[in-house]
């Protein structure tokens, strides 16, 4: 996965998405699992606290606090530290491995975001190579982030399957609701926004896949 959103001083700024005043009753658990995750990579690898910021064009106070659960990365900020720790953001993810062509809805592996702005959850098997289908549940009032960001990618397909959904893809806005579908360039920077007070379900198709 390759990522091509804007970096240093103004990334800096954006990578950090407002906890809401309050959460769901498992928003510090997700918090504290990701941050685990993301230090035991570091750890592993031996690379510096310090090296790790620098190297995801975030601040070396900001990618402490992600590790102590105690700040929100957004989409973008959270796949540049993926990459600078050498690792597919997939790492990042709950659940075993999974294998054959089946994935039961209990052996999903998930990536939750801190303060429950979304959860992704990945629906199709490893050995898929073309496309991949990514379930996102996405908190009221909740996104990916202030910076928009990109990947690889030839086409991607979002599908609303309950609630409302704002995108932005480059210079334009779109609005969907359920039963919707938007057809975009995964290269043109892109965001993400549920501007309702209820959570929001979404379907991502891509391909070929991200994670």
């Amino acid at each position: 996965m390759a990522h091509t959103g804007r970096t240093g001083a103004g990334a800096k700024q954006r990578d950090r998405v407002a906890r809401p005043a309050s959460g769901g009753p498992d928003d510090g658990e997700a918090d504290k699992e990701l941050g685990k995750r993301i230090r035991q990579l570091r750890t592993g690898k031996q690379v510096s606290l310090r090296e790790a910021a620098e190297a995801a064009s975030v601040s070396e106070s900001f990618l402490s606090q992600v590790e102590r659960g105690m700040a929100n990365p957004s989409v973008a900020s959270l796949r540049r530290i993926a990459e600078a720790l050498g690792e597919p953001i997939a790492s990042l993810f709950d659940g075993g491995p999974v294998s054959g062509m089946v994935v039961r809805v209990a052996d999903r592996r998930r990536l939750a975001q801190p303060a429950g702005a979304w959860e992704d959850s990945l629906l199709t098997p490893p050995v898929a190579r073309r496309i991949q289908l990514i379930e996102s549940v996405v908190g009221a009032g909740r996104g990916s982030g202030d910076e928009p960001y990109t990947h690889a990618g030839d086409e991607e397909c979002v599908v609303v399957l309950k609630g409302k959904i704002e995108i932005s893809v480059g210079d334009d806005q779109y609005c969907l609701r359920a039963g919707d579908t938007l057809l975009l360039d995964p290269s043109l920077p892109h965001s993400f926004h549920n501007p309702t007070p209820r959570p929001a379900t979404v379907m991502w198709v891509i391909s070929p896949p991200l994670y």
